[in-house]
């Protein structure tokens, strides 16, 4: 495979991605402080804009500056904003807004196991794990508000691709289906929405599925086709469903404990059923992708890994399933149905 193209300056190219990190810790925070909303509520002037959020305006303007540099954002007067397609996404208001997103990666739950990316690649563990004194999920149930950050952002991701990923694959076919760490259930509810006759299970651990409840995701005339079962993955999953579904859950997770997922799925996918997994593909070597960049946050935040589907298929197996197919989505993630062995 080629080698990824390079400009005509490698030195330039290469100082671009000392920006992109003083442009991304912008963003968070712009995210984080809602100046996007600010500015789509008429606050266009950075003195407006610095009052209302208790922001330094000289400093607010230094920021949108460089933002708008880059598109997210548009100075259109003098130390005057207005949003652009980019900066509203950071709003809280709009379809497909990533403002959780941004506010999570700039949390200190993402941002210092990255200051500390030399410890991971000398050792191989996560930072997150040095920095905290145990394993990133075990810190965020300790940590509510943290735990609320990560869950936003995850919503917000799911609620991006569900239904694309929802349209991509027949899950109606297996009549039922549980969402095992489904989390607040907006994928599940965006492929319940897509398939009237499937029913749908949603399963994970007890406080997640108090957060469920409250969102209400699952709500209204999807409610009668759908119940909540409690779940811990590590120690046995709810039968009674054909198919399991498990979304961006074995990539936190190393060989043993994805080993341990999976074979506690295989005592509970039926003959006639399925295991599918939806997750990030990765491109050829030498290629970019959204899944080789996510790995490194698997490498500082989880231990886990992204893996290519030939990993997938080995690791599929050992479980005691085979894997049947690979369906693409139209997004970063593909969907990888297995059948029991």
């Amino acid at each position: 495979m080629t080698a990824y193209a390079t400009t005509t300056n490698p030195i330039a190219e290469l100082l671009q991605y000392r920006s992109y990190f003083a442009l991304h810790q912008a963003i968070c925070a712009i995210a984080k402080f809602g100046v996007a909303d600010a500015i789509e509520r008429g606050r266009h002037k950075t003195s407006d804009l610095s009052t209302e959020l208790s922001l330094n305006e000289r400093a607010l303007y230094r920021t949108l500056r460089a933002l708008a540099g880059q598109g997210v954002f548009e100075e259109f007067a003098p130390c005057s904003f207005r949003n652009t397609p980019l900066s509203s996404l950071l709003r809280s208001d709009v379809s497909g807004s990533l403002r959780a997103f941004f506010i999570f990666s700039g949390s200190e739950f993402v941002a210092r196991p990255f200051q500390e990316f030399a410890y991971s690649l000398q050792t191989g563990i996560p930072s997150r794990h040095m920095l905290s004194g145990m394993d990133s999920f075990a810190y965020l149930g300790q940590n509510p508000e943290l735990a609320r950050i990560f869950d936003d952002a995850m919503t917000s991701f799911s609620n991006l691709i569900g239904p694309t990923v929802a349209s991509a694959y027949d899950f109606s076919s297996w009549e039922s289906l549980t969402d095992i760490g489904g989390g607040n259930g907006i994928l599940l509810s965006h492929i319940l929405k897509t398939h009237k006759a499937l029913r749908g299970v949603l399963a994970d651990v007890p406080h997640v599925l108090d957060r469920a409840r409250e969102r209400g995701f699952l709500s209204g005339d999807m409610a009668p086709r759908t119940r909540l079962e409690t779940c811990n993955f590590f120690e046995a999953i709810p039968s009674g469903s054909r198919a399991y579904l498990m979304k961006s859950v074995i990539h936190d997770w190393n060989e043993d404990e994805a080993l341990q997922i999976l074979r506690n799925c295989h005592k509970v996918v039926p003959e006639n059923g399925a295991l599918l997994l939806l997750e990030m593909g990765l491109s050829e070597p030498n290629q970019p992708s959204l899944g080789k960049a996510v790995d490194l946050y698997m490498l500082v935040l989880t231990g886990g890994l992204e893996r290519t589907v030939d990993e997938y298929r080995d690791l599929l197996a050992r479980a005691g399933f085979r894997l049947n197919q690979v369906i693409p989505t139209s997004t970063d993630f593909v969907l990888l149905e297995s059948l029991p062995g």
